[in-house]
């Protein structure tokens, strides 16, 4: 049964409540940090800074107590599309006038650049990912909100409605764990109409055909659940009045303002002097 289990393979979106000194830090402080660090991996082209961001992004990590093996977990499926992607890297990558070939055959050709862009594709993505997991790990839907609602508030006095777009970004990071059970239900139900999920072979192409099945009913269902979350919003009141009150009450501490100096030197270690 352990072809079955999606969410297990799920990192992203879901919080834990662990406790760690990340956890209890301010979620502006939070949504601010992480986004430096997501934006300097993103814009990065250097193989030494993305490799430092990857050893910043395992340190945070292990500051925030979540598992290790939890957090690459979300690796494991995308990891042989990754590959692919890092091959057809080393040949369509174009050679520079000061780059070396190492292998050439007929029409193939393999230079540094293309190693060194592969190399890249292979750092940046689990950095990218770790630090997704730990964003979504650490701050939770409340946290997620009321941030983003602090942050953006100066932008309503011209007319933009940010506390929609705060309960948008959340609700985009958190339906990930639903996709992911609804695609293990969908799968053990076509299991048990005869649907052949134990074929010997595991290749690519029989991972695709055993996907492909799954997207319609994964697309309706995914719709037909957006459809009753929304009527459960409306139904408690959401865009009858423009004035919105927390129950929490934020306030900046220092661990907040230590965060936010390390991420914004390490946002620009990465981009400036790596």
């Amino acid at each position: 049964m352990s072809q079955f289990e999606y969410l297990r393979n799920v990192s992203i979106g879901q919080y834990l409540r662990l406790g760690s000194p990340i956890h209890r830090l301010d979620p502006r402080a939070k949504i601010i940090g992480f986004s430096l660090l997501i934006i300097a991996i993103s814009i990065s082209i250097s193989l030494t800074a993305l490799l430092i961001a990857l050893f910043v992004s395992v340190l945070l990590i292990a500051f925030s107590r979540i598992s290790f093996s939890y957090a690459v977990r979300g690796l494991l499926p995308p990891l042989p599309f990754l590959v692919l992607i890092a091959l057809f890297q080393l040949v369509i990558t174009p050679q520079s006038a000061s780059s070396s070939v190492i292998f050439e055959y007929w029409k193939v050709s393999i230079s540094m650049d293309g190693v060194y862009a592969a190399l890249r594709l292979m750092v940046r993505f689990p950095a990218l990912l770790l630090v997704l997991t730990m964003f979504s790990s650490t701050v939770s839907t409340i946290e997620m909100i009321d941030g983003l609602d602090l942050l953006l508030n100066p932008l309503q006095k011209i007319g933009l409605k940010t506390q929609n777009a705060a309960l948008l970004i959340q609700i985009t990071l958190r339906f990930i764990p639903f996709l992911a059970m609804n695609a293990e239900h969908i799968a053990k139900s076509q299991a048990a109409r005869g649907a052949n999920w134990d074929a010997p072979e595991r290749n690519l192409i029989t991972r695709v055909r055993q996907i492909v099945p799954l997207i319609i009913p994964l697309f309706t269902t995914s719709l037909r659940q957006a459809e009753n979350l929304s009527t459960a919003m409306l139904a408690r009141g959401l865009g009858s009045t423009n004035a919105r009150t927390s129950m929490h009450s934020y306030s900046f501490k220092l661990m907040d303002g230590m965060f936010l100096l390390l991420s914004l030197l390490t946002f620009a270690g990465i981009l400036f002097f790596f």
